[in-house]
């Protein structure tokens, strides 16, 4: 989606796009070593940050685990943070990088927060809300809409969520051998 006016209309046709893919790339991977940190805690490994002026204000990985809070998702944690370091809850200038799409609940608090763009890795066919099973970010009928950009650092992201459930089936399975052989 980035565009010549974006990178200010002076460099030549297709350099802006190259410049600002390298960007979100860059904001990306810090996602995905958030993402990482909450696998390392046993949490669903997804990391988001939010952007303001290309800097990040605002950093969260899933926390459901060791919360016990249904709301500590990666987007919700760095959203709070995000509206802590501007000190408003309008966050109308700012990108959210996340490297899974956001569910229906994460898609509320991005509109809510006016959050302008949202960039993520892999799809989520089973809760997403913003292509996978629902649009609602673009619902012309609610008072927000947000861009959307998809992709980045997919097949990362997807990697390190299906890793992190392939050891957890590994792990049910050794322990439901355990189980029958102890059973014995």
């Amino acid at each position: 989606m980035a565009t010549d006016q974006k990178a200010g209309g002076s460099s030549p046709p297709g350099r802006a796009i190259v410049v600002f893919m390298c960007r979100e790339t860059e904001f990306m991977k810090e996602a995905l070593a958030l993402a990482g940190m909450a696998k390392a805690q046993g949490e669903v490994p997804v990391g988001a940050v939010v952007v303001f002026e290309n800097r990040v204000i605002g950093k969260g990985y899933n926390k459901r685990e060791s919360t016990n809070l249904p709301t500590s998702h990666a987007e919700v944690e760095a959203i709070v943070e995000a509206s802590e370091c501007l000190g408003s809850w309008r966050l109308e200038d700012c990108e959210l990088y996340v490297t899974l799409e956001p569910c229906i609940m994460c898609s509320g608090v991005i509109i809510q927060s006016r959050i302008k763009r949202l960039i993520f890795g892999a799809r989520d066919p089973k809760a997403g809300a913003v292509r996978s099973l629902y649009s609602l970010l673009e619902d012309s009928r609610l008072n927000h809409q947000v861009e959307i950009v998809e992709g980045i650092l997919a097949d990362e992201s997807s990697a390190l969520l299906s890793g992190f459930f392939r050891e957890i089936r590994e792990k049910q399975r050794k322990l439901k051998e355990m189980s029958a052989c102890s059973d014995s």
